[in-house]
């Protein structure tokens, strides 16, 4: 099928892209390069992929691009880590408001006048932010309290988006929420501002990234964030791009929401520990608590068995085969000083 992606030239999406490609897809890419400025993929020159530089915001070439296009995965979106919804907490509101608006314009256009049969959207795990009970299942978000955050709330608002769109115009959707990504390609972005970290300046505040950057440039004792008990399922980029292909594929996915994570809980302390011992293993691990940012969630723990026993989806990659893969592009960046 022909696929529209929006943020194509983002992180997940680098993973996304290629997994739909190798599927066979026809992949229409947009992105205004506004995070990292121009980067190049892997696939940028495959037959199947046309991408245009470009403005989410801008219906009118959002309808151009889609008017062919069979479903729209939203993926654009201004996001980063914890200290980046303090820095820019109004736009982060704002500005994914338009984004997603402009999407849904485009797409209700197509779904009443060309041929698009479903909007996929991706929220995040964020929507569970004030969860109290655990594992947090697809439905919780709405049993819950809202976001705190200005980032979180408007990833609940995001699915809203599709209750509207599907109860005014019966636009099908399906919701996709993806836990703690991790993989390659991050870098540090345009708009990030001066955060420390001990010596060391934080890449938009996302734990595996900083963490190894700070042990590679040699802070002893390492600086974390909180206690280190703060508990998150790190869930590799390439199964969370294969589960949000299976979203877009399977007709089971249509009006449903879906959960896309790693079963596995590991506390940051835990992870800080592993990261030591695989650049660092002849030496004590030491490390000293910083106070943590006002949202930095203490839990996160997804229920996945939705998204196993209707799409047949499991993350199934270990932390350590993670790290083994990430730890040594995190370096090369640290070296060409993209991060």
């Amino acid at each position: 099928m022909k696929i529209l992606v929006t943020g194509s030239a983002g992180f997940i999406c680098g993973y996304v892209v290629e997994e739909l490609l190798n599927r066979g897809h026809e992949v229409i890419g947009i992105d205004n390069y506004s995070k990292y400025g121009e980067v190049k993929k892997t696939y940028d020159n495959h037959p199947n992929y046309h991408f245009t530089k470009g403005d989410v915001k801008d219906t009118e070439l959002m309808k151009e691009l889609i008017s062919d296009c069979d479903q729209v995965l939203a993926c654009a979106a201004m996001i980063g880590g914890i200290s980046y919804f303090h820095e820019q907490a109004y736009e982060l509101l704002a500005e994914n408001e338009r984004i997603i608006a402009s999407t849904f314009d485009a797409a209700i256009w197509a779904f009443k006048n060309k041929v698009l049969k479903k909007i996929n959207v991706l929220s995040s795990s964020m929507v569970y932010e004030c969860a109290t009970n655990y594992p947090s299942k697809e439905g919780d978000e709405k049993r819950i309290a809202p976001p705190l955050s200005t980032y979180g709330f408007q990833k609940l608002a995001c699915e809203y988006f599709c209750q509207g769109a599907w109860e005014q115009y019966k636009l099908p959707y399906t919701i996709i929420r993806p836990f703690n990504c991790v993989g390659t390609g991050e870098k540090r972005a345009l708009c990030d501002s001066e955060i420390l970290s001990g010596n060391v300046k934080l890449a938009m505040s996302h734990v595996v990234p900083d963490i190894v950057q700070k042990i590679v440039k040699g802070q002893n004792p390492l600086h974390i964030l909180g206690s280190g008990n703060q508990i998150r399922h790190y869930t590799y980029a390439g199964d969370l791009a294969r589960g949000i292909r299976m979203c877009i594929e399977s007709p089971k996915a249509v009006n449903n929401d879906f959960n896309l994570s790693t079963p596995v809980s590991t506390t940051v302390l835990e992870l800080a520990e592993a990261i030591w011992k695989k650049i660092n293993p002849d030496k004590p691990f030491n490390y000293v608590s910083d106070t943590p940012f006002k949202y930095d969630v203490q839990k996160r723990v997804p229920s996945v068995e939705k998204a196993k026993n209707i799409l047949g989806f499991e993350a199934n990659t270990p932390l350590d085969k993670i790290l083994d893969e990430v730890i040594p592009w995190i370096a090369e960046q640290i070296k060409l000083g993209g991060i």
